[in-house]
């Protein structure tokens, strides 16, 4: 019983350290995240309790990206999955995307800050990877119900729409995302759609 009861402290603790990560790189952006800043977010009484946790800044960078993209992946997953039709699903992605940027705004810009700063960059996984897309688009050609483009191009062309929107949030946060989303939905039924 003792070990779940250390499992369980170890799992919010971590949980406590990753947001006020995310709280210090969103809000002073990622230069600024010092193991001490972290702590004095977070409540800590020293920067050990970090290093306990996390073997150093890469790997808090690590358990961050993976924690924000999670977060995305299980929120845009749920609504994509629920459509039948390639179109339905690509509007669920774009809608998805648009409104988790807009209701979680400081882990996106927590990520941002990440990427830009190029702290996740070389031998990791790209931030933004395109094969989903691909997927949803290859089934609307097979189907008929989307017109012949390059997959790939189709797939990063509406991954960068999305993208934009935590840039978009910095600089206008009264941004009405859902009519943003609207507009980014018919644009690319209109770049897909098979034409009658």
């Amino acid at each position: 019983m003792q070990v779940t009861t250390r499992s369980v402290a170890s799992t919010v603790r971590r949980a406590q350290i990753l947001d006020a990560t995310i709280e210090v790189v969103a809000s002073e952006g990622f230069a600024s995240a010092s193991f001490k800043r972290i702590a004095e977010r977070a409540g800590l009484s020293s920067t050990r309790l970090i290093s306990y946790h996390f073997a150093g800044k890469d790997e808090l960078v690590s358990a961050l990206v993976e924690h924000v993209v999670e977060g995305i992946g299980e929120h845009v997953g749920a609504l994509v999955m629920a459509e039948k039709s390639p179109q339905g699903r690509l509007k669920a992605y774009i809608e998805g995307v648009v409104e988790y940027a807009d209701t979680h705004r400081a882990p996106m810009a927590a990520l941002l800050q990440v990427v830009m700063s190029g702290a996740w960059s070389e031998g990791k996984p790209a931030s933004s990877d395109v094969s989903h897309l691909e997927r949803i688009l290859k089934d609307g050609q097979e189907r008929g119900e989307m017109r012949a483009f390059d997959l790939r191009v189709m797939a990063a062309t509406i991954q960068r729409a999305v993208e934009t929107v935590p840039f978009q949030l910095q600089t206008d946060p009264d941004l009405d995302c859902a009519a943003y989303a609207r507009e980014l939905v018919e644009l690319f039924d209109r770049a897909t759609r098979v034409d009658l």
